[in-house]
């Protein structure tokens, strides 16, 4: 494009001297008297002597014919060899930031900020403004009660700082990350309504929910140590409760067992947490349910079931032996203080159990006693007292 322009501007000097096929010599291009139009590099012709020195050159008249078309719009030139770069200059407007080549072209404009009343500039002061509020933003730092923050200096560890009001380099240099040490945290085993199987002791399994309460302890531990704090604490908890449901039976981890297998996993917990160099404090461990797997459950019920009715009849069994038991312990000692009765007056005690012995015998069938001379000794008596005794009749 730069050979082509020099190409144009050698044409246009070897056509000065010649008359301006665009207008009058005293138009607007600036040409002298007889048809020389003004050279590219000085607004005449570059062959010409000079002057007379001290002679002003003459000053261009006003445009009063036509325009160069090759001129942006009021530009006020004289005619000249125009190259293709500064063809497009005028049109683009790419001349000169805010306008066309120089001509009277005019392109956009950035908006100015407004000024103080002396004159000057509110940029300054909005710069210190802006500088000020950052400042006060990063240096400056509100610990609540229950958080601690930590204090890193390009990213290292330098610093912990307590609750209240605390003052640090600004950011990037030094960073403050504040957690909450003493709110209690909870992470349920499984999430939602999900099913989580673990094997007991004696082989069967079990769909087992439980709760791990935990906080923080050494927050400088807790922020370095682990890379996801909350997950490895549900992995350790998972650990520890398969362990701890591995050494007992179904019926220990549905029962009465329930609270040594939450110790058990809690000490579990905390001493591998402790290992890790977590900062981690287990509060507690809490099953919610334990319960049969849903594919045998069914089944499951009808053994727990038979278990059950197995377990009534073996409780009656053993309150029947008890209660014979006592019965049979209680004859033996009433025999043996009438034995020592017995021993002191044997004939008394004889007789005494004789008549005893009648009078509950007797008293459990019918008889019918006679005494009187005459009457025959056999009657149906005890038949003729259970007949049934006519009604009254009614109008006596």
């Amino acid at each position: 494009m730069s050979s082509f322009g020099e190409r144009m501007t050698r044409i246009g000097l070897a056509m000065a001297g010649k008359k301006s096929p665009w207008g009058d010599p005293d138009s607007a291009d600036g040409s002298e008297p007889g048809g020389a139009a003004p050279s590219a590099t000085g607004g005449k012709d570059a062959d010409a002597p000079d002057g007379p020195a001290g002679e002003k050159p003459q000053e261009p008249k006003q445009p009063n014919g036509p325009r160069n078309p090759w001129l942006p719009p009021s530009s006020g030139e004289g005619r000249r060899s125009a190259s293709i770069e500064d063809i497009f200059r005028a049109r683009t407007g790419r001349g000169r930031p805010g306008g066309g080549d120089g001509g009277g072209g005019k392109g956009p404009t950035l908006p100015r900020l407004p000024q103080r009343p002396d004159g000057k500039s509110w940029l300054p002061i909005g710069i210190a403004l802006v500088a000020a509020v950052w400042l006060g933003a990063s240096m400056v730092h509100r610990i609540s009660p229950q958080e601690k923050g930590v204090v890193t200096t390009f990213g290292k560890y330098s610093r912990m700082l307590d609750p209240g009001m605390a003052l640090t380099l600004p950011w990037p240099i030094q960073s403050v990350a504040t957690q909450d040490v003493t709110s209690i945290r909870r992470e349920s085993i499984p999430e939602g309504d999900g099913e989580k199987l673990m094997l007991t002791g004696d082989q069967n399994l079990v769909d087992l929910s439980y709760l791990v309460r935990w906080n923080i302890k050494n927050l400088k531990l807790y922020s370095f140590q682990l890379a996801d704090p909350d997950q490895t604490v549900r992995e350790v908890a998972e650990a520890a409760m398969r362990q701890s449901i591995a050494e007992v039976t179904l019926n220990d981890a549905m029962g009465a067992g329930r609270a040594s297998i939450e110790q058990s996993a809690r000490d579990r917990m905390q001493k591998v947490l402790d290992a890790y160099r977590s900062g981690i404090l287990i509060q507690g461990v809490d099953i919610k349910k334990v319960d049969p797997p849903a594919k045998v459950v069914d089944a499951f019920k009808e053994v727990l079931a038979a278990q059950q009715d197995a377990q009534s009849d073996v409780n009656r069994a053993q309150a029947w032996a008890q209660q014979t038991t006592a019965r049979a312990q209680g004859d033996a000692t009433a025999f043996d203080k009438v034995y020592e009765q017995y021993k002191l007056a044997p004939e008394v005690t004889r007789r005494r159990m004789y008549y005893e012995t009648m009078e509950r015998v007797l008293s459990q069938t019918d008889k019918v006693i006679v005494e009187t001379p005459g009457v025959t000794p056999y009657l149906p008596l005890p038949q003729l007292m259970q007949q049934p005794k006519p009604a009254p009749t009614e109008g006596r």
